[in-house]
């Protein structure tokens, strides 16, 4: 049997052809905010400019399932923040706390161009990750630092 890949779109930016992967069930491309189709390399893109420029940004907190056991909740002291594609990823430092309204949070250090950045997951069902930098470098940190794992 022939299998056909039909092109879905053009990505505005590079004007690269966006097809659908056959091992997702996703588009293959994202909307940025005037509804230009993007591909997810030029997502990442994006999101680095805007990160530069705002000093945050939204991403996705996971963590690694072979590493699960070191956590008496579940979740390790590694893991890792990506955008919605996964085309932008950093390793993060994670830790647990407490939290008034979804009884647990998650927060996140890692390190982009120079700049510690600090993320905050609240609760256990969700993903979101709310990051800002910090005015903090890595080469700026001492002895009792939040930021060293």
């Amino acid at each position: 049997m022939l299998q056909m890949t039909v092109k879905v779109a053009t990505c505005t930016r590079c004007n690269k052809d966006i097809f659908p992967s056959p091992e997702s069930i996703s588009s293959g491309y994202g909307l940025d905010k005037d509804n230009n189709r993007i591909c997810y390399d030029c997502c990442a893109v994006l999101d680095k400019e805007r990160m530069r420029q705002d000093g945050k940004i939204t991403l996705y907190l996971t963590c690694e399932p072979a590493s699960k056991a070191k956590s008496p909740i579940g979740r390790p002291s590694a893991g890792k923040v990506s955008n919605w594609p996964g085309t932008l990823q950093f390793v993060c430092h994670t830790s647990t706390g407490k939290h008034n309204i979804t009884g647990v949070r998650y927060d996140c250090w890692f390190i982009f161009e120079g700049y510690y950045w600090h993320g905050v997951t609240y609760g256990d069902n969700t993903q979101i990750c709310h990051c800002k930098r910090t005015k903090d470098r890595p080469l700026s940190l001492g002895p009792g630092s939040p930021y060293l794992p």
